[in-house]
């Protein structure tokens, strides 16, 4: 194996984060930007065509910048997130790498998102040397929530995942039903903090079951239900704050339930010891407590990216597009971006 030839940009737009960085080949990061949209508060969401707009509008600036910022000399390689998410920013955000790579003369990495997300923990300033292979991930990032074996550099087994809501999902719709904008995980967070999270008696989907699928689309209902049974209006702070509580406690309970199946499934085929957790729900201070209580109790380690490496990011993708690139792997310019684009599929 080779490290590539320079150092490595890496390009983010696969929802609401526009973001790029530079990245020796040993994972210093040499020059980074990240810019969090801001034109979808006022409709509680993303809206996908305002995004991609928002990306054409900022990343040639903040690329430019980055670079400039970086020292401005030879690349060796740009990796670009080409799925899964928004369609529209992921054809603004590989289009634009394929450009840079094609006039600098150098390999193209289309980088898989969850890929980038599972391998963050590699990364050398995180862990002395880099996590090596394989390690169990329970990756929590957006609309995905998924266990998984991590075995290589394209090499993951699913073990679960939601069968409908995922977590991240759960939080920005509690958030929005108790008044908290958006984004709504980050607010719910801090909400909850002020609250009594045994005041009310919320569901645990699927606690104890077999295997180590989720479910949250259940417990979103009850706390909707909840919360229409107050009077009309705002939610007084406290009523509020204690749902918030008791909703993030029944995240973390399941959250840690399903973990330990899936270490007992991932223990049964590998000796490592290690559950990383990862993507953006993974910098929830409640959510690692409960995981590392989890993984603790089965003899493993819980391991997770320092939180501003937890959400969207391009320090990630670079990374990702380096371990690629030192395996041989490169992309050709005509590759199409996927919206969907499972961690599986990267097998073949």
């Amino acid at each position: 194996m080779a490290d590539p030839a320079g150092p490595v940009l890496g390009i983010e737009t696969s929802c609401d984060e526009t973001a790029c960085a530079v990245l020796t080949p040993d994972g210093r990061v040499l020059a980074e930007a990240l810019l969090s949209q801001q034109e979808h508060a006022p409709f509680g969401g993303v809206v996908p065509e305002i995004a991609a707009r928002a990306h054409l509008d900022h990343l040639p600036r903040l690329v430019r910048e980055t670079l400039d910022r970086a020292g401005g000399g030879p690349l060796g390689g740009v990796a670009a997130t080409a799925g899964p998410g928004l369609i529209g920013g992921l054809i603004v955000g590989s289009c634009f790498a394929r450009g840079v790579a094609l006039a600098r003369h150098v390999p193209f990495v289309a980088v898989n998102h969850l890929e980038a997300h599972a391998l963050t923990v590699r990364l050398p300033g995180l862990v002395p040397d880099g996590l090596a292979f394989p390690y169990l991930l329970l990756l929590v990032s957006g609309g995905h929530c998924q266990c998984v074996a991590v075995e290589g550099v394209g090499r993951h087994i699913r073990l679960g995942g939601t069968i409908d809501d995922a977590a991240g999902e759960a939080f920005d719709k509690v958030a929005k039903l108790l008044g908290l904008g958006w984004p709504g995980g980050p607010a719910l967070e801090r909400l909850a903090a002020q609250g009594d999270p045994k005041r009310f008696a919320l569901p645990r989907p699927l606690l104890g079951r077999p295997g180590c699928d989720f479910s949250f689309s259940g417990l979103k209902t009850a706390v909707a239900h909840l919360v229409a049974g107050f009077p009309p209006g705002p939610l007084v702070a406290q009523d509020a704050a204690d749902i918030a509580a008791g909703f993030q406690a029944s995240v973390a309970d399941v959250m840690a339930d399903r973990a330990g199946h899936a270490i007992d499934m991932f223990a049964a085929r590998h000796d490592a010891r290690t559950l990383v957790v990862a993507g953006g729900v993974a910098a929830n201070a409640a959510l690692r407590a409960a995981l590392a209580q989890a993984a603790g109790r089965r003899g493993f380690t819980l391991l997770a990216p320092p939180p501003r490496l937890c959400g969207d990011n391009a320090v990630m993708v670079a990374w990702c597009g380096i371990e690629r690139l030192r395996l041989g792997l490169s992309d050709p310019l005509d590759h199409a971006p996927r919206p969907r684009w499972p961690l599986e599929a990267l097998a073949a």
